[in-house]
């Protein structure tokens, strides 16, 4: 039999030597050669018991890993109607007027549903939701203490039971019994924040129905009076003599937080006049107020002063007490002196620009409110194509390919009225960017 050609080569490799266990060959395992000797198979075997095998430790997976994989790989048809919509062809709301009889339709759908589940919560006691919804479930509006003391006070205000919370209070006030300054302010808080009146509930249709008049009859009033938005969206007024005055009076002792409840619940219920004189019992009595108290005091400088020049003058007043107090001005800040310019007629034109670039060398990036309020300032529903139209351009250009987050609740009017600036001046390119950037907004956010 012939020598293969590669054999000596491996041979050689092996030195030759006779103790060369295994030899290659050319597949055949008949043709390998076994190791005999005693000593080698005991060393082979030594070390194959001394391999340690280390298992992997157990990957430990959330509920959700499964579903949020799944839905990674699905990404938004930009050709789909809206998620609040029924994505059906019929449903598909074309108009502003049909998107409103939509969205309030399910809206009242939705405000049904928790008002079955939370008038009969009986029926809906077996939970098989997984994960936990609190939100699906019966709301527990129940009060638990019965006794008056604090706690059954402080019980009353979580639960935003505003009537009883204030019975409580003066049942302590009857006993003798001193409440302690932080629940005094948590009920400050409840009462200026509804206005000394009960919150509407999802359980109260007619306490629903009442307040949807309440809103359409305060829109109606804008659009007649060409009103600027605020944060009072109820209509409800500060009642005379009421709870909250009454509360704050009976305190022995009040901090800076009870002035600065009290002067923010009276901006928001559009007792402006009272705001002020409580700001200035604040001063007298050596406190300081916070960021959000000037915001509330500088929005509401128009609503007390009728000339241009007395507006402005209010606001620098407050801007040079709150550096007076060292309170670092916030965006919100900014965007309260944007609201007031926007009021102040040609006087605003020749300052907005000004406080804009204080921002920034304040390092405050500004939101979509504040352009918003810039092109108010520079452009009138009468006088848009007549104004200056350059600083359409230049708000257009600044927001193009940034990122925007709600940061004011007057960030969603900007797009709207940058449209209506665009249809004065009949830029419908400028229309389209701006429609683009709305889109590329819209779909950043959800």
């Amino acid at each position: 039999m012939a020598a293969l050609p590669w054999r000596p080569r491996l041979f050689a490799a092996c030195g030759g030597a006779a103790s060369c266990c295994a030899r290659y060959c050319s597949g055949t395992a008949g043709l390998q050669k076994k190791c005999t000797d005693p000593q080698e198979v005991a060393d082979k075997n030594m070390l194959v018991t001394e391999e340690k095998i280390v298992l992997p430790r157990k990957k430990t997976w959330d509920k959700l890993a499964v579903l949020q994989a799944l839905a990674s790989t699905v990404h938004r048809d930009p050709t789909a109607s809206q998620s609040v919509f029924q994505d059906d062809p019929y449903l598909i709301p074309r108009t502003s007027t049909e998107f409103r009889l939509f969205f309030m339709s399910k809206e009242s759908g939705r405000n049904a549903a928790k008002y079955i589940v939370n008038t009969h919560p009986r029926f809906f006691e077996k939970d098989i939701a997984e994960p936990h919804i609190p939100c699906l479930m019966p709301e527990n509006l129940a009060l638990q203490l019965e006794e008056v003391s604090e706690a059954a006070l402080k019980e009353r205000i979580q639960l935003r039971k505003v009537n009883a919370a204030v019975d409580t209070y003066d049942q302590l006030q009857q006993a003798g019994t001193s409440v302690s300054l932080e629940t005094s302010n948590s009920l400050l808080d409840l009462l200026c924040f509804y206005g000394d009146r009960e919150p509407v509930q999802a359980t109260d249709p007619a306490g629903n129905r009442e307040l949807e008049q309440q809103e359409e009859g305060l829109e109606v009033r804008k659009q007649r009076s060409n009103m600027w938005k605020t944060s009072d969206t109820t209509g409800i007024k500060w009642r005379e003599n009421s709870n909250a005055e009454r509360v704050f009076n009976l305190m022995p002792e009040k901090n800076d937080h009870s002035y600065c409840t009290m002067i923010r619940g009276m901006v928001k219920h559009r007792a402006y006049s009272k705001a002020f004189d409580m700001y200035t019992d604040l001063l007298n009595n050596r406190l300081k107020g916070d960021v959000y108290t000037f915001n509330a005091l500088i929005s509401s400088a128009a609503e007390v002063k009728d000339k241009y020049v007395e507006r402005w003058n209010l606001v620098e007043d407050l801007l040079r007490q709150m550096a007076q107090q060292n309170v670092q001005p916030n965006l919100l800040t900014f965007n309260s002196v944007m609201k007031v310019l926007a009021q102040c007629g040609s006087l605003g034109r020749s300052l907005a620009l000004q406080t804009l670039s204080e921002m920034r060398a304040l390092n405050i990036e500004p939101s979509l409110a504040t352009y918003d309020y810039l092109l108010s300032v520079f452009y009138k529903s009468a006088i848009s194509a007549r104004g200056p139209t350059e600083i359409i351009y230049e708000v257009v250009d600044e927001i193009e390919g940034k990122n925007f987050y709600p940061q004011d609740p007057a960030d969603t009017s900007f797009f709207s009225n940058a449209m209506r600036i665009c249809l004065d001046i009949k830029d419908v390119q400028l229309a389209y960017i701006s429609y683009t950037e709305w889109w590329r907004q819209e779909k950043t956010g959800k």
